[in-house]
């Protein structure tokens, strides 16, 4: 893969750069509640437009339906990325229309500017090729050279991701090198003992890392919505708690595999439940109780680990020479039900090895409840990327990237 800074020894001033972020970031009405996801790309975008670049960035946000749906616009991210870039950020109000042509046409040299949400273009995730590949040319025709740096979508087939790179000269921006180098120290030479954490709604979503990871881990630790499939294979009651029924005997065969290969794999030994979910918007105190996971009511639902297991997990942390987390252990959106991920969070600080969070909700967590980002070796950009990649699959934006 080519880098951005062999991109720029090669003479980028005045040339128009797109760039292909990911800054798919949560909104609260036109308020960003979490801005990781632009902090993280900043700096390709700040060193292109150093180099005098005309810099031209382009994300999704949401799920909109291939058209202009006004509670996914960008326009409050082009805000918010002016801020941490510290100079005017101009807005394209389309993706290749007349605003996008105007807007890109109007960059200074070192001038950046962010077109609207790409899938507000159905050709932007369209499975047919030629539909993909229309809305490729008109974004190629905006441009002259591309950098992929927005490794959450890089295991999407869509046409900023997996075509255009394929239209014109291109490199990886320093997130995504930052990115693959990090879950190559998880794949190969890994120091041990390796612990991974996963939590998350459901074992579905997890199946293809599990397989891979039951292969390289010592230790794998499961919590969250996920955990109560694996309990409900033991034959726990686990009430009405998340459950994918339907998955059970492929939970009891990785329990099995781990037994034959040596692989701790740990399960809570407690749980919080409770009869009501809890209010996310007021935070309204909750009522729970403490129980063991293999005396769960039938008429409540898990909700968090418990007191008992948040002490084991801590306890197998400690060691670690190597900890991937994907995953929180509870409704970490409500503070009582939080100290479960707050425990794992924890304990990735309490130890001495290499700390990886691996995207999406976990990084999330780790944010909203305070701590110190700097604090863990790596915070992860992209939660099914990351979760792919450690599958061992071929990730579309990373093949596009590649010489």
């Amino acid at each position: 893969m080519k880098t951005i800074d062999e991109l720029i020894e090669g003479g980028i001033e005045g040339k128009r750069v797109f760039v292909r972020a990911d800054l798919n970031v949560p909104l609260d009405g036109s308020t960003i509640t979490d801005d990781g996801r632009i902090r993280a790309v900043a700096p390709t975008i700040a060193k292109l437009a150093a180099a005098g670049a005309k810099v031209i960035v382009a994300s999704h946000l949401g799920r909109p339906q291939g058209a202009p749906e006004p509670r996914f616009s960008l326009a409050p991210v082009a805000k918010r990325l002016g801020e941490i870039l510290g100079e005017n950020v101009s807005f394209a109000t389309d993706t290749v229309g007349d605003s996008a042509k105007a807007t890109v046409a109007a960059l200074a040299n070192g001038e950046v500017t962010l077109l609207e949400n790409l899938r507000f273009n159905a050709g932007e995730t369209s499975k047919d090729d030629a539909e993909r590949g229309a809305f490729a040319d008109a974004l190629a025709s905006l441009a002259d050279l591309y950098v992929g740096d927005g490794f959450g979508a890089v295991h999407r087939k869509h046409a900023s991701v997996f075509d255009l790179p394929e239209r014109l000269p291109h490199a990886a921006g320093d997130l995504i090198a930052t990115e693959v180098g990090v879950l190559r120290k998880l794949t190969a030479d890994v120091q041990r003992p390796y612990v991974v954490v996963l939590g998350g709604a459901k074992v579905s979503d997890k199946l293809g890392v599990i397989d891979n990871l039951l292969k390289k881990a010592d230790r794998i630790l499961i919590g969250g919505g996920m955990s109560y499939t694996f309990l409900a294979a033991k034959g726990h009651e686990v009430g009405i708690s998340l459950l994918q029924a339907d998955q059970k005997d492929k939970c009891l065969e990785y329990l099995a595999e781990a037994e034959k290969r040596g692989v701790e794999f740990v399960l809570p030994v407690d749980v919080l439940v409770s009869a009501d979910f809890p209010d996310l918007k007021t935070k309204a105190p909750a009522s729970y109780e403490v129980v063991a996971t293999d005396a769960m009511p039938a008429d409540k639902e898990g909700l968090d680990i418990g007191p008992k297991t948040r002490e084991l997990y801590a306890a197998k942390l400690a060691d670690a020479g190597t900890v991937f987390w994907n995953g929180p252990m509870g409704v970490f959106e409500h503070p009582d039900y939080a100290n479960g991920t707050k425990a794992v969070a924890q304990g990735l600080l309490n130890s001495d090895g290499f700390t990886v969070v691996g995207g999406g909700d976990s990084a999330a967590a780790v944010r909203i409840l305070g701590f110190d980002e700097n604090a863990f070796g790596h915070i992860s950009t992209g939660g099914g990327a990351s979760l792919e990649y450690l599958e061992g699959k071929t990730l579309p934006g990373l093949a596009a990237l590649e010489d």
